[in-house]
């Protein structure tokens, strides 16, 4: 027989934070998107109502989870090194929503929450000090933590920063124990509960036998490829009286995954919507009464590239963990590069994306446009070439980088130019199917249109020996896609000069292979060179800066204007070949050579496959 339960009144104005944050949102003192209005409306309405479904708010469990944070946790990194972890106003609505929600039996009431917000916003330790909460503060003997997600990286992530929590602070540092040696923690252990907390990602396959979780902290849910490893987890809440799937995630750009399916149940768990009724999970007056929903997001009509007031919508510690001024430096990007507006959108602005983006605007290209002649100004310097090559009806492209100096804050500046070729029997045919004037360009030497259906690689090979000859050829980048053949021409003809191979990036190209940058480094953005995404930023980076000079060649600019964006899980974007209506290959082959030129200048080349051909 369950116990009847009363509701704990306040005993400081410090219980209060959740109501008077909802509250403050509700009355507009507090901006927010309108599922966040919709959580705190939720919030108000079942103080006054939610008795009737046997539910009532426990203020001393909402105060005991606020001073393990306050008064037990320490921060571990940059300005808040060492700091306690005082909550944000938005924090604090969430822990004490989670924790002061109870039944009528005294259990918790939320079984499961969703967390959707901008990059930045400190959600990854948030999370890791829930998971610490349940690991020591929240009763529960044995109790089993796990940071989850899709890859073992990840995990990871959140992991650490619970690690560096309980390192940081004295009271838990005296209770816990690790396991793994200093920087590869794979565990955290409270004996005298008989508990712990460690990662599982979907792609280690399992946990162990039969996993009991108490908590669970899906990280980056967005990036999951299928249900299966949250699944596996939340089959082992059976055996837990109150446990808690605590998710957290960027928005996405799938409608068709696992992170959009519980974007929009929690859209609908905080509206309350009276029309889905016939929603299996709904629950009297309300859907889903197990479910903590804090969805971030912008109203109709917000214009973040434009209008700055409505930032702190989707970022609700702006000001505290983002700066204002971070946010204005990635929207002057998207203005100047389109191509990266998606993914800003997406990750600082919590817009669901999926459509196609053209990469570069003319404004952007034109500055670096201009008329010199390579031979005289470049004779005898070191040289990087980048190689896309085609057979049929694409552009074979060459593409070759200078480096010319530094500026004043030490980076490189640069000289490029190219040399395309292109199939000399089908050019009219395919000048009126691909819209592009192939034969005023070849009557004025910017493009070859040799003889024949496809293109000879003997043709590409003696440019190639023609540089060598020209300029000391320091590393060729290229393509695997028919490297093969030309390697054969290379061959006969005896040059010898150092290649590369340059994988061309993305998820969609399957788990990273020999030479390419693992996806845990590119997450942090730090992918330079010899990859197409950090080739791509690298470029990007060289044209916004003005520190590189592009010799005028309309096959280069109609490559430039007309490619558009494809974009991964981690936000790494890269040139897309497939759904680019027009030419690209002299942007992809620009973009391999400066990032062989920037791995040739840092001595990153000897770190990936490279051999001699001669």
């Amino acid at each position: 027989m369950a116990t009847t339960k009363t509701k704990t009144p306040p005993t400081s104005s410090s219980t209060d934070r959740v109501k008077a944050y909802a509250a403050a949102v509700v009355a507009g003192k507090i901006v927010a998107g309108p599922h966040v209005r919709n959580s705190c409306r939720r919030h108000l309405e079942d103080l006054k109502k939610g008795s009737a479904r046997g539910l009532y708010f426990d203020h001393e469990a909402a105060e005991k989870a606020f001073r393990f944070f306050e008064k037990v946790l320490k921060l571990s990194e940059g300005q808040f090194e060492g700091k306690a972890f005082q909550l944000h106003p938005s924090q604090a609505f969430i822990v004490g929503s989670l924790f002061g929600w109870k039944r009528a039996d005294g259990t918790r009431r939320f079984r499961r929450s969703f967390i959707e917000q901008g990059k930045g916003n400190g959600k990854s330790p948030l999370a890791g000090g829930i998971g610490l909460y349940g690991l020591v503060a929240d009763g529960e003997a044995g109790a089993q933590v796990y940071a989850a997600a899709a890859k073992k990286e990840q995990a990871g992530i959140l992991f650490a920063d619970a690690v560096k929590m309980v390192k940081a602070s004295p009271g838990l540092k005296r209770r816990l124990e690790f396991s793994g040696g200093e920087g590869r923690e794979y565990n955290i252990a409270h004996h005298r509960s008989g508990s712990f907390f460690r990662p599982v990602s979907r792609d280690t396959g399992k946990t162990g036998s039969g996993p009991r979780p108490h908590f669970v902290l899906g990280d980056e849910v967005h990036e999951l490829p299928d249900r299966k490893s949250i699944e596996m987890l939340e089959r082992g809440f059976k055996f837990r009286r109150q446990p808690l799937l605590f998710m957290i995630t960027n928005s996405g750009s799938d409608r068709n995954s696992v992170a959009w399916e519980e974007h929009e149940h929690a859209v609908k768990v905080a509206a309350g919507h009276t029309e889905a009724v016939n929603d299996p999970t709904f629950v009297g007056d309300v859907i889903d009464d197990t479910t903590f929903s804090y969805v971030c997001a912008l109203d109709e009509g917000d214009d973040p590239l434009r209008d700055p007031r409505c930032w702190p919508k989707v970022n609700p510690l702006l000001g505290v963990t983002i700066t204002e001024q971070y946010l204005a430096d990635v929207v002057a990007a998207a203005k100047a590069i389109p191509g990266q507006l998606n993914g800003i959108l997406r990750l600082h602005f919590c817009v669901w994306t999926d459509a196609e983006t053209a990469w570069m605007t003319r404004t952007t290209l034109e500055p670096a446009l201009v008329e010199f002649d390579p031979v005289v100004e470049h004779a005898g310097e070191e040289v990087f070439i980048g190689l896309d090559l085609s057979q049929f009806r694409d552009i074979t492209a060459k593409a070759s980088v200078v480096r010319t100096g530094t500026t004043a804050d030490n980076k490189p500046t640069f000289d490029a130019w190219i040399e395309a070729w292109t199939p000399g029997d089908t050019l009219l045919a395919r000048e009126l199917r691909d819209k592009l004037p192939y034969s005023v360009w070849r009557d004025k030497g910017f493009i070859h249109a040799p003889a024949g259906e496809s293109i000879s690689f003997r043709h590409v090979a003696q440019a190639l020996a023609d540089d060598a000859k020209q300029y000391d050829v320091k590393l060729v980048a290229y393509d695997r896609y028919a490297f093969r053949k030309f390697e054969e021409e290379v061959d006969d003809i005896g040059l010898s000069v150092e290649f590369v191979a340059h994988p061309q990036g993305g998820t969609k190209k399957g788990e990273p292979t020999e030479g390419m940058i693992k996806a845990a480094e590119a997450k942090k953005a730090k992918a330079e060179g010899l990859w197409m995404p950090g080739s791509v930023r690298l470029l990007e980076e060289a044209l916004l800066e003005n520190r590189i000079r592009l010799r005028k060649n309309p096959v280069l600019v109609s490559a430039m204007m007309s490619a558009v964006i494809e974009e991964d899980k981690w936000g790494n974007h890269w040139i897309a070949k497939k759904r680019s209506i027009n030419k690209i290959d002299a942007a992809v082959a620009l973009a391999m050579a400066i990032g062989a030129a920037h791995a040739g200048e840092t001595a990153q080349a000897p770190k990936y496959q490279m051999f001699v051909i001669g």
